[in-house]
């Protein structure tokens, strides 16, 4: 065999791998560390492979976000900021139809800005948003669709940590990803109440039945300050510090992680036993990903010891696919493996196959990793490995709600997504704008 048909099959191989359960990276390290062995028969070349990837991702500087960022998601998990979140923008659309699922977008937006996980962000909504949408009749499809398909802004509002997972990769700044990702977050987020808004005006039934505003008791001007100022401050922190420039994005993490840690302890939502379970589970995280990374490393450079990338490039090229041919491929490859595969593992499997291809059309690497981003996101609204849906289904307490019920309210949301990913791929100023 080639080396390129050797490459071709160790992508199908860990496709499979991963597909039948195999963890992530074990899939990525065994099939790169063989592959390379059979292309040039000698363990040697492919353990000094293995040694350079896993130095590389040790010795990256750019690394500590994780854990950083980690611990600041873990911390105002446990300050209950979530919840105050909610509460919030609860009040604000009070008056408006369908504001409870407003409230719950706007919520989750906010969320993701101090978290960066869709996960999180599924486990805590729904354990406020559903039963508070389902005391006031709202539909029990669209009470966890909304949640579900408002979680996943956590992956691309900043910060994310698929956005630092494709900084990796790709080698690019996390702080450029971060700032690629709050237009197309913004963008994502007004959408989703605009659906909302729209679906309560030309058809009530699909919010629920006799919901009407929502009768809630008003907040004095103490209490939205005491359950807004530790959010915003979080935010001018990390996300003001990175776009003025004064903090780089481990610096904005470190300062994250600090603020978080001082306003969990000034709620005393902490204690010594949180804290130190916090710093477990901070390690078992980080060390996860340092894993990942290292052997999506070693991925890519074996596929560009098998020239894998440019004969893909070549192969397209024979064909005179022009950018949008080309994107319309993508779209639906990414929308394919979003079925059977979750957002890591489309975005260390796909990307280094094809961002030499995208460098070649003269497209920014930061675009495509929005793009890329938010493609995979849409897998995970959808059957049958719909790790958002699976997550509020685990979470929510009411046997009267389905796996079913949960994939049937998502799906508007995930069209959605695919209609503001195709708004990004036509006009990439959407996402890289602010870094010019």
């Amino acid at each position: 065999m080639t080396p390129v048909e050797i490459g071709a099959f160790s992508v199908v191989a860990i496709v499979v791998m991963v597909y039948l359960g195999v963890y992530i990276p074990i899939a990525l390290g065994v099939v790169s560390f063989v592959s390379i062995w059979i292309m040039r028969d000698n363990p040697v070349i492919a353990f000094n492979f293995l040694k350079v990837a896993v130095e590389k991702g040790v010795t990256s500087y750019s690394f500590a976000t994780i854990p950083l960022f980690t611990v600041m998601g873990l911390l105002v998990s446990k300050a209950g900021l979530g919840r105050d979140i909610y509460i919030v923008m609860n009040r604000a659309f009070r008056a408006v139809t369908g504001g409870i699922g407003i409230a719950t977008v706007g919520a989750n937006a906010v969320f993701a800005a101090v978290t960066g996980s869709s996960i999180a962000s599924a486990s805590v909504f729904t354990r406020i948003a559903v039963p508070e949408m389902r005391s006031f009749s709202y539909s029990k499809r669209f009470a966890v669709g909304v949640v579900a398909g408002s979680s996943v802004l956590g992956m691309i509002i900043p910060p994310s940590a698929m956005l630092i997972i494709y900084s990796f990769v790709a080698e690019v700044s996390v702080g450029d990803m971060f700032l690629a990702g709050i237009v197309p977050g913004i963008i994502l987020t007004i959408a989703y109440i605009a659906w909302i808004i729209m679906a309560g005006h030309i058809r009530p039934s699909y919010l629920g039945t006799d919901i009407g505003m929502t009768e809630v008791a008003p907040l004095s001007w103490i209490e939205i300050i005491d359950k807004t100022v530790p959010t915003v401050a979080l935010i001018t922190i990390v996300l003001g510090g990175i776009y003025n420039g004064w903090l780089t994005p481990v610096e904005a993490g470190a300062a994250g992680a600090l603020a978080a840690l001082v306003i969990a302890v000034m709620r005393r939502s902490i204690s010594w036993r949180g804290l130190w379970e916090t710093a477990i589970e901070t390690g078992h995280i980080t060390a996860s990903i340092l894993f990942l990374i290292a052997m999506a490393s070693l991925y890519s450079s074996m596929l560009g010891f098998a020239a894998l990338p440019n004969q893909l490039n070549a192969f397209l090229e024979s064909y005179n696919l022009g950018f949008t041919e080309v994107m319309i491929l993508y779209v639906v490859l990414m929308l394919f493996l979003g079925t059977i595969l979750d957002t890591a593992s489309i975005i260390l499997i796909v990307v280094p196959l094809f961002i030499a291809l995208m460098e070649s059309m003269g497209m920014s690497v930061i675009w495509f990793g929005i793009v890329t981003v938010i493609g995979a996101e849409i897998g995970l609204l959808t059957p049958p490995l719909g790790i958002s849906c699976f997550v509020i289904k685990a979470t929510i307490n009411d046997p009267d709600i389905s796996l079913k019920d949960v994939f049937f309210g998502a799906f508007p949301f995930a069209a959605i997504m695919l209609l503001v990913l195709i708004l990004l791929i036509a006009y990439p100023q959407l996402s890289i704008g602010i870094l010019n």
